[in-house]
This record gives C-alpha cells, structure tokens and sequence, in this order.
C-alpha cells in the first residue's frame, strides 16, 4: 500500500518511535512527497534504546525536524513496558490483549501529533499501526484510526475551519512481511530499527518477546536478512 502524492508544499507529522514500522509508515509520506516532521515520544519504556533508532531513522528519511517529546508513561504504570515490576512476556504471541499493551498509547501520541500538526499548519498526520499481525493492541485497528479523524476534525481549530485532517495508516492492512518488503522496496535500511521490548542487558534484541517474533516471522516469510540482527 502508498499514500497517495501530496499536495505541493505539504508537511507530515509523522510517528517515529524507531521500530520497523514508523520507519516504512514515514518512508512511504516521503516517497509520496510530504514534507516529513517526525514525532517521537520518550515515554520512558522499559526499552529506551529504540530512542537512539529514532533518531537514526528520522536522519534517514531527512526529516526537516525531529522532536524528541518527554512524556513520562511509567507514572500511570499499567504496562510491562512502563512498569519494571510487571515482566514482558517471553512465550509467544497469545490471544487477546497482552500486559505489553500501554494505556491509550496510540491516542496520546496521535494526540501530541496532532497539536504539533495544527500548530505547523499540517493536514497530515502519519503512524505505522498494523492490524494483521499484530500482537493484540485495539488501537492499531482501522476504527481506531477513522474515530480518531473524526475527533480531530470536531476538536481543532483546523477542522473547524474546514481542513481536511487525515491519519494516514498505510500498513494496517499489510503483513510483516509485506512490510519488510516494502522498507526494501523504498531503500530503507531495516538495521537501523530496532523492534525488542526487552533488551538483554547487552544491549541485543531478546528474541522471545511478541515483538522479536513477529518482526522474525515478517522477514522469515519475506525471504530478507534482518540486518539488526
């Protein structure tokens, strides 16, 4: 899936949390012509490393800016990766919605954007969720996305105004694999991502976590070397 080509001049906000995703989620607004601001939220997860791919991948994709947003998620806790008592699964992926899930994440993070995205006089707004495979999460769903325009368009000055505010999902239909063709298809380099919610103390990718094993799969099934590994 693309985005289709942006208007001339046009700005996206995009989502860049450092992982796979954000990154072919933020490549495709480029390659479609947007001009990219990256957003990337330091929650303080429990895998704070992904910040340093964060700003790898931004680089990357010439972002024309990159904020770094403290937004410290470990003072509600509710989540394997904002609570260091609670630990992150290592069995496989399970069914239904798993203690790596963090309360409301996607709507914070779209909702940061957003306020970015007015205040820039950007329409667009970008993030990598995928509803295929997926480790359960109910805001990287399609409806999730189109109940979130709907709010922006009623909740801003913009949409008020009449802009045409649109979150712009281009995986949520896509595989793993699908994805991990698509970052090579655009020239990105996958190595610079980083997708493990638990790392060893080595600083390497754990492995086991739902994260490691779906990424695995993806490029297993793509038939592509993972070069962060």
């Amino acid at each position: 899936m693309t985005l289709s080509a942006a208007p001339e001049n046009a700005i996206a906000v995009a989502l860049v949390s450092g992982g796979l995703d954000s990154m072919v989620a933020a490549g495709m607004a480029r390659a479609a012509g947007y001009r990219l601001f990256a957003l990337t939220i330091d929650y303080n997860q429990r895998h704070r490393i992904e910040l340093a791919a964060a700003s790898r991948v931004a680089a990357m994709l010439g972002a024309e800016r990159h904020v770094v947003l403290p937004l410290d998620l470990t003072r509600f806790g509710g989540s394997a990766l904002t609570d260091a008592t609670i630990a992150v699964p290592g069995g496989g992926v399970e069914p239904g919605i798993p203690v790596t899930y963090v309360p409301a994440r996607n709507t914070i993070f779209l909702s940061v954007a957003l306020g970015w995205a007015e205040a820039a006089g950007a329409n667009d707004l970008v993030i990598g969720i995928n509803a295929l495979d997926y480790s359960g999460y109910p805001d990287c769903r399609p409806e999730f996305i189109t109940a979130f325009e709907a709010m922006a368009r009623t909740a801003t000055k913009a949409g008020v105004e009449g802009a045409t505010l649109t979150v712009h999902a281009p995986l949520a239909a896509m595989s793993k694999a699908d994805i991990a063709r698509a970052a090579a298809d655009l020239g990105l380099d996958a190595g610079a991502t980083w997708s493990c919610y638990d790392p060893t103390p080595a600083g390497k990718p754990c492995g086991i976590c739902d994260s490691c094993r779906l990424r695995a799969k993806g490029f297993t099934e793509a038939g592509l070397v993972d070069t962060s590994l």
